[in-house]
Order: structure tokens, then sequence, then C-alpha cells
């Protein structure tokens, strides 16, 4: 199985830290957020990952070379001066990943415990997502799972899309019809959200979900860094980290 890493976003609640910096090398516990997400994509067996890029993307190779440190092949994919949203920025790695085999997928500002052995090499519809508790500055949630471990558009119980999902290729068939005349839909290469998709995808009940219960950060904003930065180094003084 092949992984990608979102780093395409442009870090703009996080300034000034990313202005020389893009988020996913900021460091937290002594590395930046995208290495925890490699080490543990190592660990896993995965030996492809590509990263999209748009802000400060020549700062990344630099920074991670072609993987070998990790037993990992780096592949780049840079979106250019406008990051193509998430649903572009997958359909815009598509040739790197694969068109025939489910891929996975990671946010590159979050950090978490969970762990990705966990995660269905073979996802039972188009897609399968992570969910956690929803955090303080997002308590509406994003979507509902049902006792059969289905995913909803709408549901009472809503918990928080943790930007950690296995994709098939096949949930961007009809991306054209579901997204429209989006703004961005008609550039070359697309620009459109993944949640679109997703919620289309869970109508046909093709979206399966899991709830981690363990430890998420969305990292974004600086305070959030701090925290989680002070969080990791007294986790490393009392024992290891997950």
């Amino acid at each position: 199985m092949k992984a990608l890493i979102l780093a395409a976003g442009l870090g703009e609640r996080m300034r000034p830290l990313t202005g020389h910096t893009p988020k996913p090398l900021l460091e937290v516990g002594g590395k930046p957020l995208i290495v925890w997400h490699l080490e543990k994509l190592a660990a896993l067996g995965v030996r492809d990952v590509v990263i999209n890029t748009s802000w400060l993307a020549d700062r990344f190779p630099p920074a991670l070379g072609n993987g070998e440190q990790w037993n990992l092949r780096l592949h780049y994919a840079c979106e250019g001066p406008v990051p193509l949203e998430t649903g572009g920025g997958m359909w815009n790695a598509l040739d790197l990943l694969g068109r025939d085999a489910p891929f996975v997928a990671i946010n590159s500002d979050i950090w978490t415990d969970h762990d990705f052995a966990t995660l269905p090499q073979e996802p039972a519809g188009d897609a399968h997502l992570v969910l956690v508790d929803n955090p303080p500055h997002h308590p509406a949630g994003d979507f509902a799972l049902d006792a059969q471990g289905r995913l909803h558009g709408e549901g009472k119980a809503r918990l928080t899309f943790s930007g950690i999902g296995v994709y098939r290729p096949s949930l961007f068939d009809d991306w054209r019809e579901v997204i429209g005349d989006a703004d961005g839909a008609s550039d070359t290469p697309p620009r459109f959200k993944l949640a679109p998709l997703l919620r289309a995808a869970m109508a046909r009940g093709l979206v399966s979900g899991a709830h981690h219960r363990g430890r998420w950060t969305d990292v974004g904003t600086p305070q959030r860094l701090v925290e989680l930065d002070a969080a990791l180094h007294r986790q490393s003084t009392s024992g290891a980290v997950g």
C-alpha cells in the first residue's frame, strides 16, 4: 500500500511561524510533524509516500530527502502557488499513488497515537475514515458513525474526521458530476474539496469508519503547537511516545 501526506496548506493560522517554514516541518517533541507520520508509515510497511506541496514547497526535499533514512521512497507532488484543496490534491497525486489499489492519506498537520496497523488494507467501500471526539474548536463534528461502522453525512452524534483515511481511486470516478461547477473545478489541474465526494459516497453506503479514542491533536494554531510540544517532551521523560 502507498500513502499520501497532505502537506500543501498555506499555514496562514500559524503565522509568523510558517513565514519561512511550512507547517508540516514545524517541530514537536524534537522532530517535524511530518516525520511522526513518516516513521509510523515505515513501521506499517509502506514504502512509497507521496507528499503534496505548495507553500514553501522547496523546503521539503532538503529537510526530508528521498526518504531513505526511514526506508521509504518519497515522491513530491508540487501543486504550484495555489493549493488544490484536499480533493484536488488527491486527484492530482493519483498517477503517483496508482489507480488500481487503495492508499492511505494523512493530514500532515495532526499528531496522534492512532495505530496505523488497524487501518484496513481493503476498505469495504470507497473510503474508510478515522474519527475522533469533537475538539473544543470543532464542537459540531463532521460525520455520524452508526453501529455497523458506516458513516453518514448527517446524524445526531457526529464525530470529527481525524485527517486519517484509506481511499480507493474509484472515489474519484464521478468527481466532476459531484463537484459540478464549483470554483476551481475547471482549472488545470482542478481544485476542489474532498468532503462532497465523501458525502456522495456516504449516501450510497460506501464509506466506513472507526472511532479513535486515543490522543489526537489538530495542530492548527501556535498555541496548540506549543501545548503539544510540551506534552510530548513531558512524555518522553517518563516513557515511550506513541
